[in-house]
């Protein structure tokens, strides 16, 4: 089948974002006065489980129960001004494309293909990312985005990308997706998808054996043949 759309993945795929929102969240929970501080190897770790407000319980779950302070209203809150730091973050620079993202998007676009979003991250980041790597709305750039809180689970459920499937009314045939985690691969291979997968600095050391290609980057000499657009 002709190939008619390609779906990103954002956090990790598109950007290495991954230290943009561990900062965010150590400083939010200073802010509230919580006695947390996530490391770059207890972040990896919950990475495992998909979502901001999932991986603040996840965590709290880990503690003695005298040192579970916060209620699921207190994470809901906690997790929007976490989102809001995490934009202003990126509205100050610093955070680029992976290599290879920027071409093969305006490349896919010159071909006439769409170009969505299945992520599990929520809709203010996707446009924080849009603007900071971009400068332009996230409406400009993709053509449909599937958001974490649009769904009822989050990767490795299929849900996001059957959403991003049912947005773009395409089926998984005529479409690739692109992930940097297993947690992402699953999801959607789930969906009937082909997957190319793009292991990033925080999912370097997971497994992808169900990916129907395994690259270092999307740069164009990495890409296989029936994504090498002619170029601009």
């Amino acid at each position: 089948m002709t190939l008619k759309a390609l779906i990103f993945d954002v956090d990790g795929t598109l950007a290495e974002t991954e230290e943009a929102h561990r900062q965010a969240f150590n400083e939010t929970f200073a802010r509230w006065g919580l006695p947390w501080r996530w490391d770059r190897a207890l972040y990896r770790r919950l990475l495992r489980t998909t979502g901001g407000k999932e991986r603040i319980r996840a965590f709290q779950a880990t503690l003695p129960e005298a040192e579970r302070p916060l209620g699921a209203e207190d994470i809901a809150r906690l997790h929007r001004e976490k989102t809001a730091r995490y934009s202003e973050i990126l509205a100050a620079g610093g955070l680029a494309l992976r290599p290879g993202v920027a071409d093969l998007i305006a490349s896919a676009r010159r071909a006439g293909l769409r170009i969505a979003v299945a992520t599990t991250t929520n809709l203010p980041n996707v446009e924080a990312l849009a603007q900071c790597c971009w400068g332009q709305p996230a409406g400009e750039i993709f053509d449909t985005i599937a958001a974490g809180d649009m769904v009822a689970a989050k990767k490795p459920a299929p849900d996001v990308f059957l959403l991003a499937l049912e947005q773009l009314a395409l089926p998984p045939e005529s479409c690739i997706a692109f992930e940097d985690s297993r947690n992402g691969l699953l999801s959607a291979k789930g969906a009937g998808l082909r997957v190319l997968v793009t292991p990033s600095a925080y999912t370097a050391d997971e497994d992808f054996p169900e990916a129907d290609w395994v690259i270092e980057s999307l740069a164009r000499p990495n890409l296989p043949e029936e994504l090498r657009f002619p170029p601009g």
